[in-house]
């Protein structure tokens, strides 16, 4: 009761990893409400497969619902085991991923528990909040932090009174890590017809097609990426020629990809990927809040921009005034000269 849960999302019988980031942060938010922290994963073929890729997290309690139908994924039989386990369980906090499944699946789950949702959040901590017109005073709330109203605000938005406080968060926003304290480390083993009817699985994937990911921008620990001050999609070239010569890979801010310059699936930003690069070099990027809540944590941050006053320069740790055409040659023939 009362408790903080996570939602483990499953490929097969692989745990995604914006699941596990969402664990340590969860032990963490559970260890200052001085709470349990439970998980719970949904499969077919998968006890036995799936529990050393969540317990290390943290976890007190894990709740594998393993049975025919449950994988791929459908929306009904999820949402219903889920809605039945909370009914239970009655707890606080419930995160999940802010992928395709969870964007599907928080919504259902939120309007049956009538509990609400805060999608896309950057951040979530724990704090007090009171109620100006009743003057009533919260401890401990979820607070569940993200860009409003286009990126123009930061939003800290918090549920007082309906349970449990649900919240969605981008791959990458979150670090996963082991967690080195101590944890119950229970395995429960539900009966899945408890949960869930027949009727449930009258929907069925007959088919499915998984494109592979054509580049590892969230692992590569160098990143260059580009924005409208690139000025063309061959300007791009240049990108590409540092990056291959840095062993890293390329990146671009919304407005870059919106002009058609390069593909939609390395878009850095709120709207796109969060990365953790030990390099990030900036190139012609202005540096507007919603990029850059994809790539603040970032090691050394490197600007390269014609306009001394671009927003990019007050976080980065090296600013190079300049356009893009006239710096990036010179960085390529440097490095070529000096990397031998």
């Amino acid at each position: 009761m009362n408790n903080v849960f996570v939602y483990c999302e499953i490929e097969g019988t692989t745990v995604a990893e914006v699941s596990q980031e969402l664990l340590t942060k969860g032990r963490k938010l559970a260890n200052q409400l001085g709470v349990e922290l439970h998980a719970l994963v949904l499969g077919t073929d998968i006890k036995g497969k799936v529990e050393n890729q969540i317990l290390p997290y943290g976890v007190d309690r894990l709740f594998v619902f393993d049975g025919e139908g449950l994988f791929p994924y459908t929306s009904a039989p999820h949402t219903d085991i889920i809605v039945k386990l909370f009914k239970d369980e009655q707890p606080q906090i419930c995160l999940m991923g802010a992928t395709v499944i969870g964007r599907d699946l928080g919504p259902r789950v939120s309007s049956s528990l009538t509990s609400g949702l805060t999608a896309d959040c950057t951040e979530l901590e724990i704090g007090p909040y009171d109620e100006k017109k009743t003057g009533q005073h919260y401890d401990q709330l979820l607070y569940q932090i993200r860009p409003a109203f286009g990126g123009n605000i930061v939003a800290t938005i918090v549920n007082p009174d309906h349970r449990p406080q649900m919240a969605t968060v981008r791959s990458g926003v979150m670090q996963k890590s082991f967690y080195e304290g101590q944890a119950k480390g229970e395995v429960v083993y539900p009966e899945i017809s408890e949960y869930v009817s027949p009727e449930a699985f009258v929907v069925k994937v007959l088919e499915r097609h998984v494109e592979e990911a054509k580049h590892n921008l969230k692992g590569a620990p160098i990143i260059v990426s580009g924005g409208y001050g690139v000025g063309s999609k061959e300007g791009f070239d240049l990108l590409f020629q540092l990056a291959k010569e840095l062993h890293g890979e390329v990146g671009a801010s919304r407005a870059a990809v919106d002009a058609g310059w390069i593909d939609n699936d390395r878009q850095i930003g709120q709207t796109g990927l969060t990365v953790h690069p030990k390099v990030y070099i900036a190139c012609g990027i202005s540096g507007q809040i919603q990029h850059i809540a994809g790539m603040q944590d970032a090691g050394i941050i490197i600007s390269i921009n014609s306009d001394p006053d671009a927003p990019m320069n007050l976080i980065a740790d090296y600013v190079i005034n300049g356009t893009v055409e006239e710096v990036l040659p010179k960085l390529i023939k440097y490095y070529k000269n000096n990397s031998k």
